[in-house]
């Protein structure tokens, strides 16, 4: 789930940019205390392992083995836990069809911000998918464990089953993520040899690449002290991590380029006009504004140049807000009172079922698919408009994979401005890949969308998603996910 604009009461979202946020006197300060551990639910006998490193003296992997979802695939499940009182939740799943030692690890972070990977498990790419009124589960055919063992991680905290210190911002996730896969492929060596891929969708634009970010400058300097045999003992336990890809699903990166392209989706696109001319109009009318705030955004880098920016920028959506129609789908209207879509609903009460909570081994009595706190948090910190694309070009210059993809139904992610913004990002193979044709990518003989790709760069216009495109497309979805670890083209 994903960024978005404000709702009306009867289709309030937990992504209010317009509601209760406009007091400067609480930039940076938490709306509540940060949430902690049900003391009922805390106990060391319901884990299998506790894993420790002494090259991280501060960070421990609690571990277990659900039997949950799907119960053929071996899975596992737990917390990474700092001595700064974080506790990230994870949700592990082998691969169904490829054997353990030649399938690649896929670290999946869902958007918000605020919102629970176990969205994207349960709703999206997982093995399972939750039932109507969310008191089982039947099985995914198109669960992106094909060919890939796939961790669902609840990150940032208080999402999900993750508790702990708030941390409102996305570079600092980024960190925390590293020394959660370092612990990750300590304790399990079955998995030595897969290389790792991070993907995620929406908000989850941010993440990524602040996290790649942490991984390739981390890996780059535990190299060139392992080269100069500098390593203490301690180190020497740690390990390059095998960073072969990223890729984005409907992502906010870059905002600058992005929030021209919203009067487009909302009045040109493939499919019929949301907004009258008139309100596309308005929005054309406000983006220079609304432009030049991004760049002192983007200058400073700070909560006072980039709060203002999100707070105008987000309010040239508030036509679309008011349509009724899904943020998320421009074909659809928004079901209910939950980010328009009801399946999350049926998320929240398997989750909070407490046999589940006990089989996943939760420290927490309550599970939220998307928390308004976190939300919040984020917004007044002033990570909202940051410029994250800036982490991309050092990434395809050491030979680390891109993939930007984007469902062409989604409005507030829309395929326009990710395609633009990855023709404007600066790298030495831009004026090729810019003169690169779209190609149609076939699945099963049907058109599964457009790519473009040159070196290691590649866009895609997924024909017929969504926001969430696993959802709405599963099998095209799956057959670009598994083209991407194979290293097989588009077209």
């Amino acid at each position: 789930m994903a960024v978005a604009v404000a709702a009306t009461p009867a289709q309030q979202h937990p992504f209010m940019a317009h509601h209760g946020l406009s007091d400067p006197a609480s930039f940076g300060t938490p709306l509540h205390p940060a949430r902690n551990a049900t003391p009922s639910l805390v106990g060391d006998s319901k884990w299998s392992k506790v894993t420790t490193m002494a090259a991280l003296p501060n960070f421990q992997l609690r571990i277990k083995k659900p039997q949950l979802c799907a119960l053929n695939t071996t899975q596992y499940s737990g917390y990474l836990d700092t001595d700064e009182d974080r506790h990230f939740f994870f949700w592990f799943f082998e691969a169904r069809n490829v054997k353990r030692k030649k399938a690649p690890i896929l670290l999946w972070m869902n958007g918000g911000p605020g919102c629970s990977s176990s969205t994207g498990a349960l709703m999206e790419l997982g093995p399972c998918r939750v039932m109507e009124g969310g008191e089982s589960t039947k099985d995914n055919a198109y669960g992106w464990n094909d060919k890939a063992h796939v961790i669902f991680l609840d990150q940032p905290l208080n999402v999900g089953y993750s508790y702990g210190k708030d941390v409102f911002d996305s570079t600092s996730a980024g960190k925390d993520v590293y020394s959660f896969l370092q612990l990750f492929y300590h304790s399990f060596p079955e998995y030595a040899n897969s290389v790792l891929h991070i993907f995620g969708e929406s908000y989850a634009g941010h993440y990524i690449p602040a996290t790649a970010k942490a991984i390739h400058e981390s890996n780059l300097a535990f190299s060139k002290k392992q080269e100069a045999s500098l390593l203490s003992v301690a180190e020497q336990e740690k390990r390059v991590l095998p960073l072969a890809s990223i890729g984005i699903g409907n992502g906010l990166t870059d905002p600058l380029i992005q929030y021209k392209y919203y009067s487009q989706m909302a009045c040109n696109s493939t499919y019929p006009p949301v907004l009258k001319p008139e309100q596309c109009k308005e929005m054309d009318n406000s983006y220079p504004t609304c432009a030049r705030l991004i760049e002192a955004c983007y200058k400073w880098q700070n909560v006072l140049a980039c709060y203002p920016a999100m707070m105008y920028c987000n309010s040239m959506m508030i036509s679309f807000q008011r349509s009724g129609k899904n943020p998320y789908d421009v074909r659809r209207d928004c079901e209910g009172d939950n980010f328009c879509y009801p399946i999350m609903t049926d998320i929240d009460t398997f989750m909070n079922r407490p046999d589940v909570q006990a089989e996943l081994g939760s420290d927490v009595k309550e599970f939220k698919s998307c928390s308004q706190k976190v939300y919040s948090g984020f917004t007044l910190s002033g990570d909202w408009m940051k410029p994250f694309h800036r982490m991309v070009p050092p990434l395809l210059e050491a030979g680390i994979k891109v993939l930007i993809y984007a469902g062409d139904a989604d409005f507030i992610c829309n395929w326009y401005g990710n395609k633009a913004w990855i023709m404007d990002l600066e790298w030495s193979g831009k004026a090729k890949f810019n003169q690169e044709a779209d190609k149609l990518w076939f699945v099963d003989g049907a058109a599964g969308g457009e790519a473009r790709t040159h070196g290691n760069l590649t866009f895609i216009r997924a024909f017929g998603g969504g926001h969430m495109y696993p959802y709405d497309q599963p099998e095209s979805a799956l057959d670009m996910v598994n083209r991407w670890i194979s290293n097989k083209p588009f077209y």
